[in-house]
């Protein structure tokens, strides 16, 4: 745990590096809007939520897991298991975890407020999987550091999932082209672009739906899956039905008068 900055760093900017490349080799779908200007604008926000943990958060996800394990804190500090069904296990729940997480924050008209910065995103790439406003950013560390101390993960459980998580994020919001049948393949085991794409579409029910970001699993089994958009992948519009205008995606409408607007509703 030493190393962990270092190791995630090394993941963020490896997956980072291949998934950019794989999109100007063969993107999924033709770009609406400017890349320039909406890299700049995610990046920037990437950055910002960044630092704002930084300076919250006395504690990391990491650092809680190992001080939960030190003080005997949570449910799998409570139960012998072999070291590495706890690790496994420890990162299904948490992944479950953010799945409840996502739903809620659709759910919960002040929390959508804040997520639908996320969805006015007009185009999907790599960098959409970083675009969230620091207030959901804050909300997700609280939520995410009490179920590390409900839980009682090891340290090692939790890098996993942080990297996991952030990789898998960069990702299903990627505009790579993947072969269908590899898609349906690779869709039992993970959220591939094409199965989160739906989420993003201006169809509220086609919104409401694949809120997975690692395991696909969960939108099965508690009826959120939707295997297509129905007007297809080159077809669909993403974003949200109510700020479709490029206007309304400079960074500090975005950050500050969006959470507002009456339209920033379902």
């Amino acid at each position: 745990m030493d190393h962990e900055i270092t190791i995630r760093v090394s993941f963020f900017f490896g997956i980072f590096l291949l998934l950019s490349l794989g999109e100007l080799g063969k993107p999924r779908r033709a770009l609406v809007t400017a890349k320039k200007g909406r890299w700049f604008n995610n990046l920037i926000i990437m950055l910002m939520n960044t630092l704002l943990v930084r300076l919250l958060f006395p504690l990391v996800p990491v650092t809680m897991a190992l001080l939960a394990r030190e003080r005997g804190w949570g449910l799998l500090n409570q139960v012998e298991l072999p070291y590495l069904l706890h690790v496994a296990g420890a990162v299904l729940v948490l992944d479950f975890v953010v799945y409840l997480q996502h739903v809620l924050f659709h759910a919960v008209p002040t929390l959508w407020r804040f997520h639908i910065m996320h969805h006015v995103d007009l185009d999907l790439d790599v960098t959409s999987g970083m675009r969230f406003h620091p207030v959901e950013i804050a909300l997700s560390m609280g939520i995410k550091l009490v179920a590390i101390g409900l839980l009682g993960p090891p340290g090692l459980a939790v890098l996993i999932f942080e990297i996991v998580l952030n990789g898998t994020s960069m990702f299903n919001h990627s505009n790579i082209f993947i072969p269908l049948s590899l898609d349906r393949f690779l869709r039992l085991f993970i959220v591939t672009p094409d199965m989160h794409r739906v989420h993003h579409s201006v169809i509220l029910k086609e919104t409401d739906s694949n809120y997975g970001f690692a395991l696909p699993w969960w939108d099965w089994l508690l009826g959120t899956y939707r295997a297509q958009p129905a007007k297809g992948h080159e077809g669909m519009t993403i974003g949200s039905s109510r700020f479709l205008d490029e206007k309304r995606q400079k960074l500090w409408w975005l950050l500050l008068l969006l959470p507002l607007s009456k339209k920033a509703q379902k």
